[in-house]
């Protein structure tokens, strides 16, 4: 039995809440249970990373031998140090883990592990080098393990970014059954559905008996009680369970679950309950034995919002003086297109609530918000912003603006003053934050952003809902990592044109 609190003041309740009882194992071992089915594509995507490492550590070394003088060297032949680069390289990325299938796809822990690779790559030459007195070319090695470590991250990142073209047309996944309680196995399936690049197929679900005809309904697949977890796996053909943290997957449940799955092959998944916060803020700290999930609070301020905000006005200047030409011809193109101002001032409100005046582009006429409430009809938002597809106020150059997503260029000037930041939330009007509740009020905690995870993730085609949740985690995970990663990202948004009107 699993004690259900209910509320902790006066007239507060506790009742018993009973845990599912798996099905016993059956005297004599574990049970016979069909193992998981091996993922081809596994073996076949790993033997294609080794092929680029061995090309990225060999073009590597080919470019510092042939760029390197003909100088007189203590040490090996280069030809000899060279191809001792080659051959270590491989084993040191499978020793640090880079080729585990949990890494492909997703996260930053395949990066991390190749930059791992690369500084034992250095340290072990340079022990060698020095220590070992091994001979080994250190005018090779020193130009040429940073080289190599550089080009096999740009050959991981072109991988991963065909695997992910490849799960989101349904290949290269994993076929998941989801467990819990009906709204908690909902929002996770939701949740793998909606970030397909994961590689995660829901082919099922395990929930609790009121919720069966519910969960059916909205996920569209095979949905079993919590005490049929391994069986429904077996039949489905599933090679991942993926549990959702509520009462009834409990300390016992979940351990007698992990028994029943051991020799099967089938992965384990347990969903903590914290969706939006990143793996770098959480860590399992043991107690006495007791291993706990530590949630790291997030850092709103410290040397890295001061770092961030010195880059933010650095490029911003740089931007505005290498982009000085193109703006002037913007600005001339809107004045000539509709009569009135040529930037378009618009209050919004920034970190902490404090207000500031936004620059855009003129992109509509100049009375355009006098016509809201005669188009709300036209409305398409689910949420509180107004949003059209085919804006009868937007101007002719307003709308190629748009789609370029050009008129938010003069924003550089609200980074380099502060109010804005180059990566943050979307600025909301002051409206929209009247209506705002706690949670949502935490994208408030940081500046607003000329991008931001909604531009590189739909900007308009998103619903409410998730334009809100995507901020929310970059408020809870920011970092300057991400902040680099978007930046990257909004360029291939930009050109993509998608959600811009």
């Amino acid at each position: 039995m699993l004690l259900d609190h209910r509320g902790s003041g006066p007239g507060s309740t506790t009742r018993a809440v009973p845990v599912p009882r798996l099905a016993p194992e059956p005297t004599g071992g574990l049970r016979a249970v069909r193992r998981a089915p091996v993922r081809r594509w596994v073996g076949r995507y790993s033997a294609a990373l080794h092929v680029l490492d061995v090309a990225a550590a060999a073009l590597a070394t080919a470019a510092v031998v042939l760029a390197a003088p003909a100088t007189p060297d203590a040490g090996s032949p280069p030809v000899l140090t060279a191809g001792a680069l080659v051959l270590a390289w491989p084993l040191l990325l499978l020793a640090t883990g880079a080729h585990e299938e949990r890494v492909f796809g997703t996260g930053s822990d395949e990066y991390r592990r190749v930059g791992r690779a690369g500084f034992l790559l250095l340290a072990l030459t340079s022990v060698a080098a020095f220590a070992g007195d091994l001979g080994l070319s250190r005018e090779l090695v020193l130009p040429a393990v940073p080289a190599l470590t550089v080009l096999t991250l740009v050959g991981r990142y072109a991988a991963r970014c065909t695997l992910r073209r490849l799960r989101a047309g349904g290949a290269c996944t994993k076929r998941v059954v989801v467990v819990g309680r009906g709204g908690a196995v909902v929002e996770l399936a939701t949740a793998v559905t909606r970030e397909n690049y994961a590689g995660l197929e829901v082919v099922g679900a395990c929930v609790t008996p009121e919720s069966r005809t519910r969960v059916a309904e909205v996920l569209g697949v095979p949905v079993s009680g919590l005490d049929d977890v391994a069986a429904t796996a077996e039949r489905l053909g599933a090679d991942t369970v993926a549990v959702t943290s509520a009462s009834e997957t409990a300390a016992e449940y979940l351990r007698r679950l992990s028994w029943q799955l051991e020799g099967t092959g089938i992965e384990l998944l347990v969903a903590p309950g914290l969706i939006e916060v990143a793996g770098p803020r959480l860590h399992i700290r043991p107690f006495e034995g007791l291993p706990l999930l530590s949630v790291e609070q997030p850092r709103f301020g410290g040397w890295g919002r001061l770092v961030k905000g010195g880059v933010d006005r650095a490029v911003a200047a740089l931007a505005l003086v290498v982009l000085a030409p193109l703006l002037l011809g913007l600005a001339l193109a809107v004045r000539l297109d509709s009569p009135g101002p040529v930037l378009y001032r618009q209050e919004r409100v920034g970190v902490n609530g404090r207000r500031f005046t936004m620059l855009k582009f003129r992109s509509m006429v100049v009375d355009a918000d006098r016509h809201v409430e005669a188009l709300q009809a036209e409305n398409i938002s689910d949420g509180l912003l107004f949003k059209m597809r085919t804006d009868p106020r937007v101007t002719r150059v307003g709308r190629w603006l748009r789609r370029l997503s050009l008129d938010e260029l003069p924003q550089l000037l609200n980074v380099l003053g502060g109010s804005m930041s180059l990566v943050g939330p979307r600025p909301p009007l002051p409206r929209e934050v009247a209506r705002y509740d706690s949670s949502v009020s935490r994208r408030l905690l940081v500046r607003p952003g000329l991008t931001g995870l909604w531009q590189i993730s739909g900007r308009s085609d998103l619903s409410w809902e998730e334009s809100v949740r995507l901020d929310l985690r970059y408020v809870e995970n920011w970092s300057l990592a991400l902040d680099t990663l978007i930046l990257v990202k909004t360029f291939r948004a930009v050109l993509s044109r998608s959600g811009a009107y």
